[in-house]
């Protein structure tokens, strides 16, 4: 059943001047230019097109889904009408041609009473040769990855992704991708997101281009505002992860996205090149496609057969492997390339050592000004609890980071403090607690509100270097914080004085409060300190006046 306009619509229609003009109008398969990562059956669609052909204009023009109903060509002509593209004015055709028969008999239910002729005609000669235009542009378009090799680099990427290198290696801890194929003797790979923050792969062709662009990061740092042109003079390749997600709320620079809290159909992977001649490009080509991918099954290869050993310590590793090319019509089958994978502890610790570079009075600092509150974000999830020691043993084999205590496997298990928060904060606290020397302990002092008459327990962790960070306030008469603090205290009096302290992510969603093992980043094994241990005394709250 045809549908036809409203009485309202038809008046408001009939109102506009009808000008002596013949347009052209036709819907046809249309597929626009796609990403390497786009299906072809989701980007195509169809594209609906009023074309003036008295004045040779596109009054209005739609790409819509293949399933669309007829419909939608109307409601193209209606905005051609009353709200066309500039320079065109809005106005009522004197007559329309298109050359199919079904959209002839529809427009003429729909258009009743506007007085517009409705023919049919075997062509079109001006939306023929918009057409053809627009072929010509799509034909034009280099996609981002090679056709042939689209479908393999992305499956690597998502290996990648799965075996999560940024887990146990950090940016400066360079990874040697020996190729001697398509002009490239070596690639150094850099593995981004320990952070949270960026998750990627860089593949520099050369180590003086990756000491380079270091030095230029540090020097940033001190001297901002050049960061873009040392982006820009990096030579490499990339591969890098994002998403789609266009929703986030860029006003709260509180809530950092952690790729690695997304499902896996979030996740976008991302080829280029970095060249300081040619820019950022994030197309590439034949030969550049090919060494990307032996090079990641390379690294991917070597990150799963010595796991374990890397996340301890770089040491001098090498393996040699033979990598087949994924097969194209061209080529069916070629012979493996030999691709030699090795760890650069020389370069890691020269890059590590730059870092450093200039910090020389940072021993020179007391060790003890204060007790600080700026270590654990406030909006942090906080208990006190016990875990099994099975699940110590799990930690210390499986967490990220691990500092080895020495308690008594007595009592229900070690006695911790977890605090749960996102990736970003969770590294920035371990990274903090790290260069601080480690945890020496986990203690309680009291505090007190002398104006409202308030106690107050204070939990407090004690790094090496002797600095204190408040972890979290409690007020002494709870009934909750009472029950946990006593059995804290009988807990660590089964394991010889020792607990732990927990640094998990994964603040959001069903883990808060109870995160899983592969949640937990890092276990702090340390003494539990008494008040006189901490040596403070009774902290009071002191009034602010403005």
């Amino acid at each position: 059943m045809t549908m036809s306009l409203n009485s309202a619509t038809r008046r408001r229609l009939q109102q506009l001047n009808q000008i002596s003009s013949v347009w052209e109008g036709d819907r046809r398969p249309f597929s626009p230019p796609t990403s390497a990562l786009e299906s072809n059956s989701e980007s195509k669609g169809e594209c609906i097109l009023w074309v003036d052909g008295s004045q040779g204009v596109v009054r209005a023009m739609d790409v819509v889904a293949q399933d669309t109903g007829p419909e939608a060509i109307v409601r193209t002509l209606l905005r051609a009408i009353e709200h066309p593209n500039s320079p065109a004015k809005p106005a009522r055709p004197q007559k329309i041609v298109v050359r199919d028969r079904e959209i002839q008999f529809f427009l003429r239910g729909a258009l009743q009473e506007l007085d517009i002729a409705i023919d049919y005609v075997p062509d079109l000669p001006l939306i023929d040769e918009l057409y053809r235009s627009f072929q010509e542009v799509v034909d034009s378009q280099i996609p981002e990855l090679p056709p042939q090799y689209a479908q393999a680099l992305n499956q690597k990427a998502f290996e990648i992704w799965h075996s999560a290198p940024w887990e146990i290696l950090e940016e400066h801890q360079i990874i040697s991708i020996e190729l001697n194929q398509w002009d490239i003797d070596t690639l150094y790979a850099s593995v981004m997101g320990m952070l949270g923050m960026e998750y990627g792969i860089l593949l520099y062709r050369s180590q003086e281009s990756l000491k380079q662009f270091r030095a230029k990061v540090l020097l940033e740092d001190e001297a901002p505002g050049n960061l873009e042109e040392a982006f820009l003079q990096q030579d490499c390749l990339f591969l890098t992860f994002d998403t789609d997600d266009d929703d986030d709320d860029e006003d709260n620079e509180d809530d950092i996205l952690d790729l690695a809290d997304l499902p896996l159909a979030e996740i976008q992977p991302s080829f280029g090149n970095i060249h300081p001649l040619e820019g950022l490009r994030s197309v590439l080509y034949e030969e550049e496609a090919i060494a990307m991918y032996v090079a990641l099954e390379g690294l991917n290869r070597f990150i799963r057969a010595e796991r374990e050993v890397l996340a301890e310590e770089i040491t001098p590793l090498k393996h040699k492997y033979k990598i087949s090319l994924p097969p194209t019509e061209a080529k069916p089958k070629e012979k493996p390339i030999a691709v030699t994978v090795a760890t650069m502890p020389e370069l890691t610790a020269e890059l590590e050592a730059m870092t450093f570079d200039g910090d020389d009075d940072l021993d020179e600092m007391p060790t003890f000004q204060s007790l600080r509150d700026d270590l654990i974000p406030e909006d942090s999830f906080l208990s006190l609890g016990v875990v099994s020691w099975e699940m110590v043993g799990y930690l210390r084999i499986g967490a990220i980071h691990h500092q080895v205590g020495q308690p008594t496997q007595g009592g229900d298990g070690l006695p911790v403090i977890l605090i749960q928060t996102s990736r970003p904060k969770a590294v920035t606290i371990i990274t903090a607690i790290q260069e601080a020397g480690g945890l020496q302990g986990i203690g309680f002092n009291p505090g007190a509100d002398p104006f409202e008459g308030e106690r107050y327990d204070l939990g407090v962790l004690k790094t090496e270097n002797s600095e204190m960070f408040l972890f979290g306030e409690f007020l002494d008469q709870d009934p909750v914080h009472v029950a946990a603090r006593k059995k804290w205290d009988e807990r660590c009096k089964n394991t010889g004085g020792y607990c732990g302290l927990i640094i998990a992510r994964g603040l959001m969603g069903a883990s808060r409060g109870k995160p899983h093992l592969k949640d937990m980043m890092a276990l702090f094994e340390g003494k539990n300190l008494l008040p006189q241990d901490l040596g403070i005394g009774t902290l009071q709250l002191m009034p602010q006046f403005e």
